[in-house]
């Protein structure tokens, strides 16, 4: 991997990882657009180390916060009541399914789910789900039709059952073009969540699913015929962090007054053109990954 092909894919880490538009899809299709090799799962997982400190940065009064409680809550059962110390304990339940899934789907991760069909499929499927469950709660927060305006609920009233949920949700992202916010937040709308509390929770289950991921396959950089190396990993991590910490604070602005549809749209347009692009045979469905010496496509990612 080239200095600029690490430019490149850690601007593109940093503009989609907090967007519902999935990143890890991005980060799959620019290797194609560009006809480089698929960056993979443990360059993948290592820069998203980087959109992770922004989030770190970024909410880090709350995350002290939570920790500081939760801590508290294991030696003093009074303080399990206290809602930060509830909200560390939800975001450890709801990590639950990302953590069994990622270890028992790890091979299909690696191999079948980066066909670029599959990709195409679940950023148009997603971006349809996204959009209704966004239409939802701009109705419920309007009032629709003959229909008085439903309150919507905040982080203070989330459950056990919903914080398992999310985390199903936010395991589906294991699949590249799914997305990790857009998933969860679309699951949050569905439960019927403010849309800003949807998008906080999100960011904040993504913390210990993507640290743990990234730390696992730290070992994996620079393995012998692997095409990226430790100097341009780390400064793509770097790139993410800086433009990932610039649009996260942009996105939760932007969720507070608008809507997820242009997202939506987004989502359909280039799905239905990768699609195109196949069946015309533009484009190959394992473009990009490596072979391995077998008959079986060895392709890397989450």
């Amino acid at each position: 991997m080239s200095w600029f092909e690490s430019l490149i894919l850690g601007l593109v880490q940093g503009l989609t990882e907090f967007l519902p538009i999935s990143s890890s899809a991005h980060l799959r299709l620019t290797a194609v657009a560009f006809d480089w090799e698929d960056p993979g799962a443990a360059f993948t997982a290592v820069t998203q180390i980087g959109t992770e400190a922004a989030v770190l940065i970024y909410f880090r009064k709350d995350i002290a916060r939570i920790v500081g409680a939760w801590f508290r809550s294991l030696r003093d059962k009074s303080a399990r009541s206290d809602p930060d110390a509830r909200m560390g304990w939800l975001v450890i339940i709801g990590s639950v399914p990302i953590g069994v899934l990622g270890l028992t789907l790890q091979d299909a991760i690696e191999g079948p789910f980066r066909d670029l069909r599959l990709i195409a499929v679940n950023l148009i499927v997603l971006g349809v789900i996204l959009g209704v469950a966004d239409r939802l709660a701009m109705r419920d927060a309007t009032g629709g039709r003959h229909r008085a305006v439903r309150e919507r609920k905040t982080l203070e009233q989330l459950t056990v059952r919903d914080g398992l949920l999310f985390g199903l949700c936010q395991a589906m992202a294991l699949v590249p073009g799914v997305s990790r916010s857009g998933a969860t937040i679309t699951g949050g709308l569905f439960l019927g969540y403010r849309r800003e509390a949807a998008a906080r929770y999100s960011f904040l289950l993504a913390v210990p699913a993507v640290l743990a991921s990234g730390l696992y396959e730290l070992t994996s950089i620079g393995e012998e015929g692997s095409h990226v190396s430790w100097g341009p990993t780390i400064f793509a991590t770097v790139v993410a962090f800086g433009v990932g910490y610039a649009i996260i604070a942009w996105f939760m602005k932007w969720i507070s007054t608008r809507s997820f549809m242009p997202f939506v749209w987004y989502r359909i347009v280039v799905g239905v053109v990768l699609l195109a692009l196949i069946w015309a045979g533009a484009v190959e469905p394992h473009e990009g990954e490596d072979v391995g010496t077998g008959d079986e496509v060895v392709s890397e990612e989450s």
